[in-house]
This record gives structure tokens, C-alpha cells and sequence, in this order.
């Protein structure tokens, strides 16, 4: 635990008492984050950012009020503790308000690879150049690189309230990204490629390179096609896509403010057999991993779908007190200058038994879904969506045509109840993961 931190907050709660607190609680983190990006074999951009601060919240009687400030100074964070009081006493009182008590063990996590600080500025540039070069490499139609990119950030967080909770982590993570554009005689599409890591050695130019090439390659002379009702098979990237919009109904927060597509649905089928959706704070190598929560509360792997049947909800301590339970350690704050919601950590659709190819070579007619578009546009109270979509179709158990143009519509809740295959190819997007899925029948709206 870093010492110099440790002081701060302390200093802070103590303050918070004389200013009027009954409890308190501080978060502190210092983070730095590096971009660089590569066009043509030159450098675009080095980027370095640095953040650093602490976030105050205080509670008495039910009243909470929060301030932030990036000085830690002993006359601001004095300020800052008379105005996260003088805010509390501007709310109304919810006996809710609660902090989480004193932990004697929390999970331990190795999150942190001292070779992403170590490795030199220039050999990561280097990286992103190797990447470039692969990419055009790959075929003589990827005419030109977007962008080739390398990225990392270090974080290191202290937690500590009035209760007795004192957590510490320090955590580094990097990654990879490159966009596209292959062109022939009659056509021009886009491919991108990306993969973050919590361990630098981890991370391959060679395989982001290519699958961005092949993406943007596999779509060349893509046209639109006639409306049908066929199978649909999903490709991860794709597939995170319609879990997050089922993400937010999972949400304790959703239910209580009857905004959940599931709300009194726990122990029903809500979703097809083949179905178990997980939020796993603790995933070894998950980029969302921590040892606790924006609270405080130890990180935990908690199965909201299993088999197709709804488990349970995700929640903070409010929610938790609101709703008679137990916080599954999902207070998410990502920075410190916010009061932590409720939110998923490493949130995925757990792995299926058949490989990408086996899902697409039973299907005598139908598509796969290589790209959608306007997934925002999507009502996550109602679960209804409509998107635009790309894709490749299949005929007799083989990938054909290329697609575009066409609109693919449903209801979440119809989606997920229509799955009839999993793959085993779990792909990560950030925090969110999926494998390939297979929908039964969907609507494929086109010409």
C-alpha cells in the first residue's frame, strides 16, 4: 500500500469528522496513460496523460454528500471535506446510504506486469510499425492503414472509509489496435483488429495485423440481398454487442427504478438453455479484474444466467440495503471523480463446446453477422433494436457472398431465447466478452 497515499486519506477522514461527518470515505488514484500512433511508417502521435486526485463521500443520518479535487494539499483537502458536508446537507436522507464494513480478506490478483513501465518508448513504437507493415503486407488490396496503434495505462488505487475498510491496487494494462481499408477495382471496405492485454509479452502485431486485413478483404464486393427469415450466426465482436443491451436490465439499479426487462423474473427462463451469462471481477487476465469493488467490497464471480435461467442481479451497497442483499461487489467507479454505480466488471457469455465452423455447417441457408451498426439506437428498457448489419451469407454450410445494406430487428429478450449454438472461440472487447453464437431464425431485412 502505497505509504504517501495512505497519509492523504487518512488526513482526509479526519478532516471529514471535524467538518460535521459521521462516516466517510476516500478514494484516491493516480493513473497515466500512453498512445502511440503510426501512419506510413511515421510517427502521428505520442501521447502521454497523467490524472491524479481523490473523491470524498460523506454520510450523516442518511445524507450523503461527495467532492473531488486533484491538489492534495492539506488547506484544499480541507476545503474539499466542508463541501462534500455542506453538499450532504443539501440531499435528502435515504437510510440506504451506507458504507460497506471492514474486510479481512480480499482476493488476490496479480494485475500488475512491470514490463509494460520498462519497455522502452521506442520499442513500442517499433511495434506499432511491425503492425503496420504485416497489414499491408497480408495482400496487395489493403491499400491503407487507418491507423496502427499501441497503447497502455498504469493505475494505482487506495480505498479506505470509516469503517475500517483499507484496500489497495496497482494494475497495468496494454494493447494493440489497427483499421483497414482494402480496395479493388469495384469496391472499398474496412477492417480492424485490436487485442488488450494485462501482460506485455502477451501481446501478437502478427495476429491483429492479419485479422484486420482478412476483415476488411472478406467484404470486398459485398451487395444487399432480399428480405429473409433465415439462421443467423453472430461473430464475437458482434455478439458483445446484444449482451450489453441485455447488460442493462441485470442491473439491481434497473430493476428499482423499474427501467429492467427482467424485473421479477429470478429463477425463470429468460434466455435459451445454452445461455449462462457471468460477471467475474476476479476473471484471471481480465482487463476489469481488482481485488475490490468502488467501494470497498471484495470482487466476486457471480452467475446471472445460468442455463438459460435468471440467477439474480447485480449490486452495489445501496442497492443491496434497498433490496434486502448482499453487494456482488459491482460499485464501479472509473474515476475518482464520480460516486461509484452499479456496473459489471469482466461481463461475458460463458464459452459453448463448437467451433465457429461447426456452427455455420449445418445451416443450408442463412448469414453471418461480421459487423452491426447503430447498436446505440437500441431501447434497453423495451429491448427492442434495429440495426444495420454486414455480414457474409451461407449457403449449404459454406460462407459464400458478402453482404451489406441489410437491417437485422428483434427484441433482446426473443434473441437470446433463439440461440441454438455457442462457440468456443470467447473473445474479449475491452471488459465485455463473447464467443460466436448462433441464432435460430431472424428476420434479415433487406432490398
Amino acid at each position: 500500500m502505497n505509504a504517501s497515499l495512505l497519509k492523504v486519506g487518512e488526513f482526509t477522514l479526519e478532516e471529514a469528522k471535524k467538518a460535521g461527518a459521521k462516516e466517510a470515505e476516500v478514494y484516491l488514484n493516480e493513473a497515466s496513460e500512453l498512445t502511440i500512433e503510426v501512419r506510413n511508417d511515421k510517427i502521428e502521435t505520442i501521447k502521454l496523460a497523467r490524472d491524479k486526485g481523490l473523491g470524498l463521500r460523506v454520510f450523516t443520518a442518511g445524507r450523503t454528500g461527495f467532492a473531488f479535487c486533484t491538489e492534495l494539499t492539506p488547506e484544499i483537502l480541507r476545503e474539499l471535506t466542508r463541501e462534500a458536508v455542506a453538499n450532504a446537507s443539501q440531499t435528502s436522507a435515504d437510510l440506504n446510504n451506507i458504507l460497506p464494513g471492514k474486510v479481512s480478506v480480499y482476493p488476490s490478483l496479480d494485475l500488475y506486469d512491470p514490463e509494460i513501465r520498462k519497455t522502452p518508448v521506442e520499442e513500442k513504437v517499433e511495434l506499432a510499425r511491425r503492425m503496420e507493415k504485416i497489414a499491408q503486407a497480408y495482400d496487395a488490396r489493403i491499400k491503407i492503414i487507418e491507423s496502427s496503434t499501441y497503447q497502455d495505462e498504469e493505475s494505482e488505487t487506495l480505498l479506505i472509509n470509516s469503517l475500517g475498510v483499507a484496500a489497495a491496487c496497482q494494475s497495468a494494462s496494454c494493447g494493440l489496435f489497427i483499421a483497414v481499408i482494402a480496395q479493388d477495382a469495384e469496391d472499398s471496405q474496412t477492417g480492424f483488429a485490436l487485442d488488450y492485454r494485462l501482460r506485455y509479452k502477451d501481446l501478437n502485431i502478427r495476429k491483429v495485423g492479419e485479422e484486420a486485413s482478412q476483415r476488411a478483404l472478406r467484404l470486398l464486393g459485398a451487395k444487399p440481398i432480399s428480405t429473409r427469415k433465415v439462421a443467423v450466426v453472430l461473430e464475437p465482436y458482434v455478439a458483445i454487442g446484444f449482451l450489453g443491451l441485455l447488460g442493462a436490465s441485470l442491473s439491481a439499479e434497473a430493476v428499482q427504478k423499474k427501467r429492467s426487462l427482467l424485473t421479477a423474473k429470478i429463477n425463470q427462463r429468460v434466455a435459451a438453455q445454452e445461455v449462462t451469462i457471468i460477471d467475474d471481477g476476479t476473471l484471471p487476465d481480465g482487463l476489469a479484474s481488482c481485488p475490490f469493488d468502488g467501494e470497498g467490497v471484495p470482487s466476486q464471480r457471480t452467475i446471472l444466467i445460468q442455463n438459460g435461467v435468471l440467477q439474480g442481479f447485480l449490486h452495489n451497497t445501496y442497492t443491496a440495503a434497498k433490496a434486502g442483499a448482499t453487494s456482488t461487489g459491482n460499485g464501479i467507479r472509473s474515476t475518482f471523480k464520480g460516486t461509484p454505480e452499479v456496473g459489471t466488471t469482466n461481463f461475458f457469455i460463458q464459452s459453448g463446446q463448437f467451433s465457429p465452423a461447426e456452427l455455420v455447417k449445418n445451416i443450408s441457408s442463412g448469414l453471418l453477422v461480421t459487423e452491426v451498426i447503430g447498436m446505440h439506437t437500441a431501447n434497453p428498457i423495451s429491448g427492442d433494436f434495429s440495426v444495420g448489419a454486414t455480414g457474409i451469407l451461407i449457403e449449404h454450410g459454406r460462407l459464400t457472398q458478402p453482404v451489406r445494406g441489410i437491417t437485422i430487428a428483434g427484441n433482446i429478450l426473443e434473441f437470446f431465447n433463439k440461440i441454438d449454438g455457442i462457440g468456443n472461440d470467447l473473445t474479449f472487447l475491452g471488459s465485455r466478452g463473447a464467443p460466436t453464437i448462433r441464432v435460430c431464425e431472424m428476420v434479415v431485412s433487406g432490398l
